[in-house]
C-alpha cells in the first residue's frame, strides 16, 4: 500500500467552494482544482467572471478548471475565449457534446490551435477518447475527464477505458488524463497503479490521504470494535438476558468418544 508522498499521480480537487479550495491550496499536495456547473450552482456562484477572477487571484500557482456553461456551440467557443483570459493556470472545460449530441471535437481542436488550454470532459466511451485525442493532439496543453466513477455507478467496468486513455495520452506530448467522479480513497490507488496523470476527487476523500499506509488490516478490525463497544456504551445499550438461561461454557472439554 503506498503512502501519500509515493503517489505518482497529481492529485487535484473537485470543488467550487473559495474558502474550500483555499484551504486545500495551502496542502503542497494538492496540484490543482476542477469545478462545473453543479459545482458552481452548490455553492451559490451567480457572478461567474468575478469568482473565476477571484479565484485565480487566490490560487494562481495551480491548475484551474473552469467549465463553459452555454448549449450552443458558437456560444460555447466564445466562452472558453473569455474563461481562457482569466489566468496563465486556467484550462477551459468543454463538454464532448451539447444536449443535442452534438459533438464538440472540432470546436475543440481549433480552440487548442489557437492555444487554449482545454479539459475536454464528460467522456465515457472509448470512441469518444479516440475522438477527443485527436482533437487534442498536438495543440496547447489538454487534459481528458473520464467519468470512471460515473461509470462504477451503474455498473460498467471503467478499468478499459481509462488504461486505453492513458495509453493514448502516453503517444502525445500535451496531452493528460484526469480519472474523474472520483468515490473513494481506493480509487486514488487505483490511479497511482495505472499510471493516470491525474485524479480530481472531493475534499472529504483527500482528506483521507495522509492516512495512506498508517494502519493494518488488524488494527482496523480492533478499531471497528472498540467504536462499537464505545458507541454501545454511549447510548445505554439495555437488553435483558433470561435468568434461566444456561451460562455457555465455552471452555468445556469435548466428551470423550468411546473406546479411546
Amino acid at each position: 500500500m503506498p503512502k501519500l508522498s509515493d503517489l505518482k499521480v497529481k492529485l487535484f480537487t473537485d470543488g467550487a467552494d473559495k474558502a474550500q479550495i483555499v484551504e486545500m491550496a495551502k496542502q503542497a499536495w494538492i496540484a490543482g482544482f476542477t469545478t462545473n456547473p453543479s459545482l458552481l450552482k452548490k455553492a451559490g456562484v451567480s457572478d461567474y467572471e468575478r469568482y473565476g477572477r477571484d479565484l485565480v487571484a487566490a490560487v494562481p500557482d495551480r491548475h484551474i478548471s473552469f467549465e463553459v456553461f452555454s448549449d450552443d456551440i458558437p456560444e460555447m467557443v466564445a466562452q472558453a475565449r473569455v474563461i481562457t483570459t482569466w489566468g496563465k493556470n486556467v484550462f477551459v472545460k468543454l463538454p464532448v457534446t451539447t444536449t443535442r449530441n452534438e459533438p464538440l471535437y472540432d470546436a475543440v481542436r481549433s480552440l487548442s490551435r489557437d492555444g487554449v488550454k482545454i479539459n475536454m470532459t464528460a467522456i465515457f466511451t472509448s470512441e469518444q477518447v479516440e475522438k477527443a485525442h485527436a482533437a487534442l493532439d498536438g495543440g496547447a496543453s489538454a487534459c481528458v475527464s473520464v467519468f470512471a466513477g460515473r461509470l462504477a455507478d451503474f455498473g460498467i467496468d471503467y478499468r478499459p477505458i481509462m488504461q486505453d486513455a492513458i495509453a493514448r495520452a502516453r503517444k502525445t506530448k500535451n496531452v493528460e488524463i484526469i480519472w474523474a467522479s472520483t468515490r473513494e480513497v481506493f480509487n486514488v490507488i487505483e490511479a497511482h497503479d495505472m499510471g493516470c496523470h491525474i485524479i480530481t476527487a472531493p475534499a472529504d476523500v483527500l482528506k483521507k490521504l495522509p492516512a495512506l499506509g498508517t494502519k493494518s488490516g488488524a488494527e482496523l478490525s480492533l478499531g471497528a470494535v472498540k467504536s462499537f463497544r464505545e458507541d454501545a456504551l454511549a447510548t445505554n445499550l439495555q437488553l435483558a438476558v433470561p435468568a434461566s438461561a444456561p451460562p455457555s461454557d465455552l471452555t468445556a472439554r469435548p466428551a470423550a468418544v468411546p473406546g479411546f
